[in-house]
């Protein structure tokens, strides 16, 4: 029997306020990790960053633009928003 794989991390919440009004956004653990990283890099506050991505997105739903300006960061290609 093959062995199992390993259980993914469960979502975590965290709110926002965009343009004005409060959102959520669930990721898993280790996006909002690496999501914390990127911020500290660029000086900014979570906050900030993610009100940066939120205005760089166009069409795409808030959390895949969080998760592949995450994943760009940690490949070493920072998005440039």
């Amino acid at each position: 029997m093959p062995p199992k794989p390993a259980p993914l991390s469960r979502l975590r919440k965290r709110s926002v306020l965009l343009a004005g009004h409060a959102t959520s956004i669930a990721l898993e653990p280790e996006f909002w990790a690496v999501l914390d990283a990127m911020a500290q890099a660029r000086n900014q506050s979570l906050a900030r960053l993610i009100i940066t991505l939120d205005d760089a997105r166009g069409e795409r739903p808030l959390a895949s633009a969080c998760r592949l300006a995450a994943l760009a960061f940690a490949q070493g290609h920072p998005l440039d928003t």
